[in-house]
């Protein structure tokens, strides 16, 4: 059988260059911009991005959804194209135009564990063959007895079992699926693992499992992760350090315990406060922290991520970076979540309660649709149509307003081209 092939040449260095700490840089991405589309409806997703991972660490990277997580992610596959900055791998460029040698390496030493298991793995193909693929593809085996050895070893190691091996994707749960996938790409033994989002479609039960699955593998085969989530809470307990991204600027970045226990951007402050408290009734009392965009005065003078202290960095121009300097140098830790006493609580209710209604844009009527059957009905009944969509907008159902409009509009044309022709046949009749 096949036999296990060494490359003659390596395209990438033992190790990683060394920081001023003595740490060894095993990702870097520096001022990296990823576009999709061109021209005015270009759209720019990642903006200037900066910053190392570290041989052995999880680093991980949180934000809402668009924030350019999974953006990110994917360029370091080279999935995503970078418009402008680099990705280097052990100090070596691995984005845009790269050999095939080089290809080749990168594929093998970094692995990504995707969000959704389900069409992330190939519904065709037994899971036998799905965890051998990597190791077809690279020839990391001596024969047959090696691979079906390497295969069922890492299948139990992730929890499952060997006669597992001859069943389908659609065969198992979510939380199996995702550990078909971890096994996928732990049999490659990558030195960086990308797991994006890998516990979000998962049951809480089956989170923990899956985590510690990670942690383990981490702590057996010193792998290091990139690792993306949306959840804080999750994030603390798996990350050595923390990325915080919001669209597409990172705009803070400390050892995890330190991003908690001083949060200096208010939108890190806004994602903190959102975690759930283990307690009902501290939760109804508590007070979400809102970030607003607006408090920032960028015209000037653009923001830079820049280091505060304590491996911290914070996105900000020069006065907000002398604000965030003066209060971590007080070592007093930021409050980011507020709990109120009862009685405020239901006060703070009775307000909210008290607000107009119908005159937020939540507020939409959940019955506007814009249905194609009152374009349908306008089309034939113009003039109904036309007295429809008007009471449709006293209401503010827009998109039934503009179904009934346009239907009206198309019905008045087709009658007036009708009644021009009947008109011209009858023209020529009388002439």
């Amino acid at each position: 059988m096949a036999k296990e092939k060494k490359p003659a040449q390596s395209f990438l260095p033992e190790h990683g260059p060394i920081d001023e700490q003595g740490r060894e840089i095993l990702l870097s991405l520096k001022n990296v911009d990823i576009t999709f589309g061109k021209g005015d409806s270009a759209v720019r997703a990642v903006k200037d991005a900066s910053f190392d991972i570290y041989k052995g660490e999880t680093f991980s990277l949180v934000g809402e959804s668009g924030s350019g997580k999974t953006t990110i992610g994917r360029a370091v596959i080279r999935v995503n194209p970078c418009a402008a900055g680099e990705i280097q791998y052990k100090g070596v460029r691995i984005s845009g135009k790269t050999s095939k040698g080089l290809d080749r390496e990168v594929i093998r030493n970094i692995q990504m564990v995707f969000q959704d298991p389900a069409a992330s793995l190939n519904e065709r193909a037994t899971v036998d063959y799905i965890v051998s693929e990597g190791l077809y593809n690279f020839h990391l085996f001596e024969d047959e007895a090696d691979r079906v050895r390497k295969v069922e070893k890492i299948i139990e190691e992730v929890g499952l079992l060997p006669e597992h091996l001859t069943r389908y994707p659609h065969e198992f749960s979510g939380g199996q699926r995702q550990r078909i996938g971890l096994a996928r790409a732990m049999v490659m033994e990558p030195e960086l693992v990308i797991a994006d989002e890998p516990i979000s479609a998962l049951d809480v039960s089956i989170r923990a499992q899956v985590l510690n699955l990670l942690k383990k593998f981490q702590k057996e085969r010193d792998v290091t992760y990139l690792f993306i989530a949306h959840d804080l809470s999750i994030v603390r307990f798996i990350s050595d350090r923390i990325g915080v991204i919001y669209k597409g600027d990172i705009v803070e970045i400390a050892d995890a315990e330190e991003l908690f226990d001083f949060p200096m951007h208010p939108y890190t402050r806004s994602l903190i406060s959102a975690i759930p408290i283990p307690d009902p009734q501290l939760e109804k009392n508590k007070v979400l922290f809102t970030y607003d965009p607006s408090v920032h005065d960028y015209s000037e003078e653009k923001p830079e991520l820049v280091d505060i202290g304590h491996n911290h960095f914070v996105f900000g121009n020069t006065k907000e970076i002398e604000e965030y300097k003066r209060l971590r140098a007080s070592g007093e830790k930021v409050k980011s979540i507020t709990i109120l006493e009862p009685g405020a609580a239901q006060a703070v209710k009775r307000a909210e309660e008290e607000l107009p209604q119908g005159e937020y844009i939540l507020d939409a009527p959940v019955h506007d649709t814009g249905s194609l059957w009152m374009m349908i009905l306008s089309f034939f009944l113009p003039l109904l149509g036309i007295i429809g969509g008007f009471i449709y907008k006293h209401f503010n159902y827009i998109r039934n307003y503009k179904a009934c409009i346009k239907g009206a509009l198309i019905g008045l044309a087709v009658l007036g081209v009708i009644l021009g022709l009947f008109g011209l046949m009858l023209l020529f009749a009388v002439l």
